[in-house]
């Protein structure tokens, strides 16, 4: 399938460079069966939402993934990309063709990474002088969020965003991108829905980098979608397919959880429990097993997040709807709002 395809217009005012708030003030557009599209806010969701259903988040907790650093007297930028075991990360690093395999790059007098593996126009691989909790504690020491390039930020970020790029249910760190669906959340949405006789489960799938890095290619079989760690418990999928044994809707909160329940499942829809990289790539065409609707943000031309939405939504219906969002001057991206796509009849 052409990627040109999934390309629109958007003016670059509606991109979003902070957040709402409080978070559940942001809009929310509500795409229901029939394709009519509905407006409100997303302190509204409960409203929307049917007793029993079953919300999903990914309870990931980004990392301050963003580095700067020194090689000898040349500055280094790196932003980790994927954990590869307790002290190596495969990184994305300006500039990374002056770099040479055995180079040492110094972020503080105690706290340097060396240059083990390069690969031609891709990741760096480099391997701390600390693991594990040692190196996680440095990298709060050191490093600042990794937040995505289309939001403007001075060298250093603000400080701000240590909060306000988390979702207020993260709880295993490793990812360097937000499940930013989530980021919506607040207690007294949680209430809200819990008053309503919604359930809410946890997966974890650690967003890597690669969430954004543009498609290149003309054609979506020649997509290479980079891989990410994700956890489903046997008690958490033993409970989903109850829900789903009795008839009730399956709703995930962001794409990566639905990518990761996706992922889990086998041909009937029964999910299994799950501990390993995931590379599912999800374009129109694919038969979802698991999901009747999803809670997502509005993504970017192009990209592999907003071929899932077409793939469940439809290619003309999404254009639409998005049509509509930029008409009504909805925010976009990562800071931005949401919209509640439900299976289209």
């Amino acid at each position: 399938m052409k990627t040109e395809i999934f390309t629109f217009d958007m003016p670059a005012d509606l991109i979003a460079n902070e957040p709402a708030n409080p978070r559940d003030s942001s809009k929310l557009l509500h795409l229901n069966p029939e394709g009519k599209i509905n407006h409100y806010h997303v302190r509204d969701l409960a409203d929307i939402l049917k007793k029993g259903d079953v919300l999903v988040f990914n309870n990931t907790k980004v990392i301050p993934a963003r580095l700067f650093g020194t090689r000898g007297e040349a500055h280094v930028e790196v932003t980790l990309f994927k954990q590869i075991d307790l002290s190596s990360w495969e990184a994305l690093i300006k500039n990374s063709r002056r770099l040479k395999i055995g180079d040492h790059i110094l972020f503080k007098d105690d706290f340097f990474a060396e240059v083990l593996l390069k690969k031609e126009d891709g990741p760096v691989l480099l391997k701390f002088n600390k693991s594990g909790a040692e190196l996680m504690g440095a990298l709060h020491e050191t490093g600042i969020m990794p937040l995505p390039p289309y939001i403007k930020r001075e060298r250093n970020g603000k400080e701000s965003d240590k909060a306000n790029y988390q979702t207020i249910y993260a709880k295993h760190e490793g990812a360097v991108a937000a499940p930013t669906a989530g980021l919506h959340f607040t207690e007294s949405l949680f209430k809200k829905l819990e008053e309503k006789g919604i359930e809410k489960h946890f997966v974890t799938l650690h967003v890597g980098g690669g969430t954004f890095l543009p498609v290149k290619v003309d054609d979506t079989d020649q997509h290479k979608m980079h891989a990410e760690f994700g956890v489903l418990t046997k008690e958490t999928a033993d409970r989903l397919n109850q829900a789903k044994k009795e008839g009730r809707r399956i709703i995930t909160i962001g794409t990566t959880s639905l990518r990761l329940l996706e992922s889990a499942a086998d041909e009937n829809g029964i999910l299994h429990p799950f501990e390993k990289d995931t590379s599912i790539f999800i374009t129109p065409g694919y038969k979802f097993k698991v999901i009747d609707a999803m809670f997502t943000n509005f993504h970017l031309s192009g990209s592999t997040l907003f071929m899932l939405v077409c793939a469940f939504a439809g290619i003309e219906t999404m254009k639409k709807t998005y049509e509509t969002a930029i008409n009504m001057n909805y925010r976009f991206f990562s800071y931005g709002d949401a919209c509640f796509l439900e299976k289209q009849k």
